[in-house]
């Protein structure tokens, strides 16, 4: 027996299916545009004329890249610095938003700690005090200047408090019965049930440290310690090649580039990773957002 979709219903979900349509076109053709200029030749890049489908198509950007140590270094760099950073802030917002989801009676200064870490989101120290701070630790041009100073996001903190909140008390009684403490039920009983919740934080804190390029020009003076970002971010505002170490083929491929073909597969190869990532997080990536940003 079919039900009959009343004439507002079918004007509801054709708006909404035009509307979702447009929103997904203009996450897709950005990607689209720029691959097809990566594949095309220099002068159909630099005319202009380039859409979503090469134009005149070529490799010879990606064959150029193959030959930039400096840009497969700073893939490397950060690669290191998502799996690192990525794993440092997971353990941080775990044992971080544990004590803070127990009840006042359980943790008694709890709404002190909740004002103090709240307070962060809101107020900054500011960019030249940060900039002393790292100085003083002695975290300039050190690695673990993109680790450190964002170890703790509060958000993604009273994020993953909530999502504990939510699960049933009785699972954390029957382990304390069974004489497991605090840690053995943090690892053993919260953990395996909140990996919705860990994996879309997760997805968060990979695409930020990914993204991230302002930290890499403010605390690295050494170049060939940028991160990907950030070495993107110095090419496309810089118009000069290094010609230092060319080799007359390579030479000869240069003559067949243009910068706009050669930013753009750098673009392009810069996304795929989170490409990648991303469906294997998806479908955890609702269902702990909403949990975790719901309090039973």
């Amino acid at each position: 027996m079919s039900i009959k979709k009343s004439p507002s219903r079918i004007a509801f979900l054709v708006v909404n299916y035009c509307i979702l349509t447009l929103i997904t076109l203009s996450c897709i053709l950005p990607i689209l545009h720029i691959f097809a200029i990566s594949l095309s030749s220099a002068t159909a890049a630099s005319s202009g004329i380039v859409v979503i489908w090469p134009v005149d198509p070529v490799l010879t950007a990606y064959s150029y890249l193959v030959s930039k140590k400096d840009f497969f270094h700073s893939v490397w760099i950060s690669f290191l610095r998502v799996i690192a950073g990525t794993s440092v802030n997971m353990f941080m917002i775990f044992i971080t938003a544990y004590p803070l989801s127990r009840s006042s009676a359980d943790f008694r200064r709890r709404n002190a700690y909740m004002v103090y870490f709240a307070v962060t989101m809101f107020i900054g120290g500011g960019l030249i005090p940060t900039y002393m701070v790292i100085r003083y630790l002695g975290l300039l041009d050190n690695f673990w200047v993109f680790i450190l100073p964002g170890a703790v996001n509060i958000w993604s903190v009273i994020v993953m408090m909530n999502f504990m909140r939510g699960i049933p008390h009785s699972l954390e009684e029957a382990a304390a019965c069974d004489g497991a403490g605090h840690w053995r039920i943090l690892f053993q009983v919260i953990l395996p049930v909140s990996l919705p919740s860990i994996a879309s934080l997760t997805l968060f804190a990979m695409i930020g440290h990914w993204n991230s390029w302002f930290d890499g020009i403010f605390y690295m003076n050494n170049v060939n310690k940028y991160p990907l970002a950030t070495y993107l971010a110095t090419q496309i505002l810089s118009n000069n090649r290094n010609m230092t170490n060319m080799t007359p083929e390579l030479l000869a491929v240069l003559n067949r580039l243009s910068d706009k073909t050669v930013r753009s597969a750098e673009l392009f190869i810069s996304i795929i990773p989170i490409l990648v990532v991303y469906p294997f997080l998806q479908r955890y990536f609702v269902k702990g957002i909403v949990v975790g940003s719901v309090k039973e």
